[in-house]
């Protein structure tokens, strides 16, 4: 009980000095009343049902982008590789859709998943292999196989996969509208965000009920005691690394099949970077991430509206989820301290 305070306190901690450094850049450089700028933020990502349906389509890839990197966490790996697997697998969703389309939408749908999330988790489980076999830093390769992701997507759909019809913004041939992924019933919010709360849900009993989770628990505290147990670490590394990188190739596909209908570059809007820090957020527990994903999607839903009410760049949502980022690295030096403080403070009441 006094680990999960500490991580809940730790983190808020984390979350008011953010919003306290961004309000102070908000006076000193922009000129703008902090609690106008928030209250605003609030408006437009929770205070109606239309913000709020915003916010929850764009916390669905969130929650899946961020299952890349919690799902390897859980063994001491840091990869942040998120962005790649979602493009690639979006590129893999789209050449699939279009290679089945005349074969229905369930048929189209499930080719379509299952390609992103072949591809993603292969993508991620190359991260992983090269961290256990040849001992690359997973953190640096996972980032570079990034850059070299985006890449593959440009060349892809500028290239092999283009439609010829696609001008001035390169695309893969649409996939059609009958393929197109639906809405949840009585809302505005497709489907991806049921994925992403499944896979968490998914992720989170496994952990906690079966011996696979605990496997990655006690190789996560100590691999030399794991292989000690007789327990194949480079199993499970890939393992791990490969269903992280499912979650995010899935992303892409929701991406495709609800949002844009075709692969371009609209799948590099940043989804996956933000995974990184819904998942740090989240102290990369599967249940925490869907509220922290729910956070982060409305903060990213009110850019717009800080632009048009206050002139703000759009980009300064961005800003405050850098500093969110910056102060939760920082806060890991309190883990284990806090505690340790508190008692001492209660023992010196004592005297």
């Amino acid at each position: 009980m006094g680990t999960a305070l500490e991580r809940i306190a730790v983190s808020a901690l984390a979350l008011l000095a953010s919003a306290v450094i961004f309000g102070l850049l908000l006076v000193f450089y922009a000129g703008v009343d902090p609690f106008e700028a928030y209250a605003l933020m609030y408006q437009g990502a929770f205070g109606s049902w239309f913000s709020f349906q915003n916010t929850l389509t764009r916390a669905a890839p969130l929650i899946l982008t961020a299952l890349c990197t919690a799902l390897p966490a859980r063994l001491g790996l840091i990869i942040i590789g998120n962005e790649g697997a979602l493009v690639l697998g979006g590129v893999a969703a789209a050449a699939a859709g279009v290679a089945v389309a005349a074969s229905g939408p369930l048929v189209t749908n499930l080719a379509m998943a299952a390609a992103a999330m072949v591809v993603g988790g292969a993508w991620i489980a190359l991260a992983g292999g090269l961290r256990q076999y040849r001992g690359v830093n997973e953190t640096i390769s996972s980032l570079l196989l990034t850059y070299i992701a985006i890449a593959l997507m440009n060349h892809f759909v500028e290239g092999p996969l283009r439609d010829p019809t696609s001008l001035n913004k390169p695309s893969t041939p649409p996939i059609g509208d009958a393929n197109m992924l639906g809405t949840i019933a009585g809302s505005d919010v497709h489907w991806g965000l049921a994925f992403g709360i499944a896979a968490c849900l998914i992720c989170y009993l496994v952990q906690r009920f079966t011996t696979f989770g605990f496997a990655m628990q006690v190789i996560g505290g100590n691999p030399k005691t794991a292989r000690m147990m007789g327990l194949n670490v480079g199993r499970y590394v890939l393992i791990a690394c490969a269903a992280g990188g499912a979650a995010a190739g899935l992303a892409g596909m929701v991406e495709v099949a609800a949002v844009h209908g075709k692969a371009n570059a609209s799948l590099a809007v940043g989804y996956g970077f933000t995974g990184i820090l819904v998942s740090f957020l989240a102290r990369h527990h599967p249940l925490a991430i869907i509220p922290v994903a729910i956070l982060l999607g409305g903060i990213g839903a009110s850019g717009g509206l800080l632009q048009r009410r206050l002139d703000l760049p759009d980009a300064a949502v961005v800003v405050l989820q850098g500093i969110i980022f910056v102060c939760i690295l920082a806060s890991e030096t309190l883990y284990g301290r806090s505690w340790a403080w508190l008692w001492r403070f209660r023992a010196a009441e004592g005297r």
